[in-house]
């Protein structure tokens, strides 16, 4: 067997996964978290890919993403651009302080079946979800409709300076997380505490998921898992310096009407210094 094609299988096994059912994950990862100098510049690549952090599968649409400084008002985004696995970006620091590199949706979705048993699903992928676009393209009455409340979000963190909390402050509309740890401030062999919410109230027992980078070059995810508790929190122990990827999900059945139930997705990545 070519020695490559070999390789390739013992990955998708050690993974537990076949290569065909590898999860695409959405990713924003500055080139560094913590910057020192005047006015610094730090470079993003963005991308959905199967293997983290390594471009290999879309590139993350430039337009839909956003930055904010320390103050709270937007940043501009310099010398953006789209390729097929990959977008990258830069952004000035020209403010002290933490910025938010991000993406947000929050909307209706929905699913049904046509007569014929084809499944139909909206918003497309990468059409961000409106109530206008739900009206004119959802059907009233399908077979097995099933409406739900979605919120999504990618984020990522970086500093000039001394960290700040401003950027860190929760909208309380859709799911979404507070770093109770400074997500600029995190070390290998320490723990790091994070509250998720759901329009602002603790989102309990939400699944967590955080895996190092580089899977490239090895055979397992090394995952950490875990469920937030009654107060919406969960701590994350780093194992060891480097980038990392969290996802959080989360599904309840207090959906406002015409949805039914409630979803989440949120997405970060954290450089971890050493200790």
């Amino acid at each position: 067997m070519n020695h490559l094609l070999k390789k390739t299988l013992l990955i998708a096994l050690g993974l537990g996964l076949s290569l065909s059912a590898q999860a695409h994950r959405a990713w924003i990862l500055p080139a560094s978290t913590v910057l020192s100098g005047e006015e610094p510049w730090v470079t993003f690549d963005a991308a959905i890919s199967n293997t983290l952090f390594h471009a290999d599968h879309a590139a993350f649409r430039i337009e839909q993403i956003q930055a904010i400084g320390p103050d709270g008002e937007a940043v501009a985004l310099h010398n953006a651009a789209m390729g097929k696995h990959r977008s990258t970006f830069d952004v000035n620091l020209q403010q002290p302080g933490t910025y938010k590199i991000y993406t947000a949706s929050n909307g209706l979705t929905a699913r049904w079946e046509t007569d014929s048993g084809e499944r139909r699903f909206w918003p497309p992928r990468g059409q961000v979800p409106t109530a206008e676009g739900f009206a004119a393209e959802v059907p009233k009455k399908a077979k097995n409709l099933q409406v739900s409340q979605s919120s999504r979000r990618v984020e990522t963190f970086v500093t000039a300076g001394s960290p700040t909390d401003g950027v860190l402050t929760p909208t309380n509309n859709g799911f979404e997380m507070v770093a109770l740890t400074h997500p600029n401030d995190l070390f290998a062999n320490e723990t790091a505490e994070f509250q998720f919410l759901i329009d602002g109230k603790p989102a309990v027992g939400a699944e967590v998921t955080v895996i190092p980078g580089a899977m490239r070059y090895r055979n397992s995810q090394d995952d950490i898992t875990a469920n937030t508790d009654k107060e919406g929190k969960v701590k994350v122990t780093w194992p060891q310096a480097g980038t990392y990827w969290l996802n959080a999900s989360y599904r309840d059945d207090k959906g406002k009407k015409p949805a039914t139930t409630r979803t989440g997705s949120y997405t970060a990545t954290f450089e971890v210094l050493p200790e």
